[in-house]
């Protein structure tokens, strides 16, 4: 397709106008680049909708205007995520998986010894410090110390893992088994 050598020479003045009101608009030089392009490429591929002998300075502003206007309300919508750490909040594992080691988790931890189980889940699962599980067991700290050691052990080799990573991506499955924070 030709264009109207007239029609190009409109365009083409409009350009630094075009820039200097996208700079004003997005504050930013590089991304006002990206507009104005954006700006004459639309323009060129509707370049047919234009009325001759009408303002062509008015019609490319308009785009401009309307494109800038468009990416915003897109951009409102999205979230700043530079090094990832918000989509790796949102990762789900496949929910098969889950459900297997769910149900392996839960076989052999009804294995365990009561005590040790009990202990365990105040402890891993529930998020009691030793102190408040010893009162809830009526049992000394070191009790409840040495039965949760004992059943992460006991679990562990009941699930054949040899590090705790192994199992499963669920934070409080991998607490009860690594005595870490659930947080």
């Amino acid at each position: 397709m030709s264009l109207d050598p007239t029609i190009r020479d409109q365009i083409l003045a409009a350009v630094p106008s075009l820039r200097a009101f996208a700079i004003s608009l997005s504050g930013n030089v590089d991304r006002a680049d990206d507009l104005v392009q954006e700006t004459l490429l639309r323009a060129l591929a509707n370049i047919h909708s234009f009325q001759p002998g009408t303002n062509m300075p008015a019609w490319l502003f308009t785009i401009l205007r309307n494109l800038f206007r468009s990416e915003y309300r897109k951009r409102r919508r999205e979230v700043e995520d530079a090094d990832g750490s918000y989509a790796e909040t949102l990762k789900t594992q496949p929910a098969q998986t889950s459900h297997v080691e769910f149900k392996e988790f839960s076989a052999a931890l009804s294995k365990l010894p009561d005590d040790q189980r009990e202990a365990l889940i105040l402890i891993g699962a529930s998020g009691f410090s030793y102190e408040e599980a010893a009162e809830i067991c009526g049992c000394a700290v070191g009790t409840i110390k040495s039965r949760v050691n004992r059943a992460r052990t006991r679990l562990a080799n009941l699930l054949n893992i040899e590090n705790p990573n192994d199992f499963g991506p669920d934070r409080a499955t991998r607490a009860v088994l690594t005595g870490d924070d659930v947080a």
